[in-house]
């Protein structure tokens, strides 16, 4: 796999010796709006870390998902970290820093490669997992994580550390599709996501999931180097455009993947051009629908049709 390497990882052992002290970060600032509703899920910044963050976690684990808009990995696995959280009922806290607004922090903490997960836990930091894991093996993280609070004797946010809560049921279908992502078996993946969708059509994670792993699979076999230099020699071969498109948007040049497919739209006619609309349609999918570059690049994709 070319793209993708760095993308998935295994949870490590939690180890204390190995934390990294972060304790002269800068003095907290107003807090940002939070991005979710529940009481344990934040957003936080460079200047509320040490508040937020390091001292909550003297009293319950905090995990700190280091995320980006971007990102589609993390749109995998913020939304299950999220449940999962509201589901611990305060047994630990996720903090979600945005690595574009936050470098400084992000280039402390030596972030190479999101999404990237560290645990603060009394305190300290602890380097946790990259990479966009199933939910089984985040249930595993966790339990790690409560065991370790209980050994540093922290005190729980009602004076104890709560007991786990019995894990809610989910969609075997999902997990499985999961897994396949994990194993990078992305073709697997899709057959899961498009079985659990025939059964639920309106499964937002579902969709999400399937258009990413779709994404991934078509790109898995891929030298982009190779991919952007036939594309260049060819601009009007809607095949050599399309995959020079997912390079770039899993390499995060998401507006030059847009301008390219737009193009080839205005210079294309028949099957071409539905070819070049549908895939970028496809790749709207994978991305964030508030970002400003989907709905100007939506925009342009009208202009170019009408």
């Amino acid at each position: 796999m070319l793209l993708t390497r760095d993308m998935q990882r295994r949870p490590t052992d939690l180890n204390i010796a190995g934390a990294i002290d972060l304790s002269r970060l800068a003095k907290p600032a107003t807090p940002a709006a939070p991005s979710s509703t529940s009481p344990y899920v934040y957003d936080v910044t460079e200047a509320e870390f040490e508040e937020k963050v390091l001292r909550r976690s003297l009293q319950v684990p905090v995990l700190i998902d280091f995320w980006a808009d971007w990102c589609g990995p993390c749109k995998q696995l913020s939304p299950i970290l999220e449940r999962l959280a509201e589901e611990g009922a305060g047994s630990w806290e996720l903090a979600k820093v945005d690595v574009d607004a936050n470098q400084a922090l992000s280039t402390q903490l030596q972030i190479q490669s999101i999404p990237s997960v560290f645990l603060a836990l009394g305190g300290r930091l602890v380097p946790g997992f990259q990479g966009a894991l199933p939910e089984a093996q985040l249930r595993q993280f966790l339990e790690q994580v409560h065991a370790a609070a209980q050994q540093a004797g922290l005190p729980g946010p009602g004076g104890e550390v709560p007991d786990a809560p019995a894990p809610a049921p989910v969609d075997p279908e999902l997990v499985a599709a999961e897994d396949a992502l994990a194993a990078e078996d992305y073709a697997g993946a899709v057959a899961h996501y498009d079985a659990l969708l025939a059964r639920q059509p309106g499964n937002a994670e579902a969709a999400l999931g399937k258009a990413w792993a779709a994404l991934l699979n078509r790109a898995a076999a891929l030298d982009p180097q190779q991919v952007l230099a036939a594309a260049q020699s060819a601009p009007d071969d809607v095949e050599a455009q399309t995959r020079a498109a997912d390079v770039e948007v899993l390499q995060a040049e998401i507006q030059p993947a847009i301008d390219r497919l737009v193009d080839l739209v205005k210079r294309s006619a028949g099957e071409d051009r539905d070819r070049a609309r549908n895939h970028l349609l496809d790749l709207f999918n994978v991305l964030d629908p508030d970002d400003e570059r989907i709905v100007t690049g939506r925009r342009s994709l009208a202009n170019a049709l009408y």
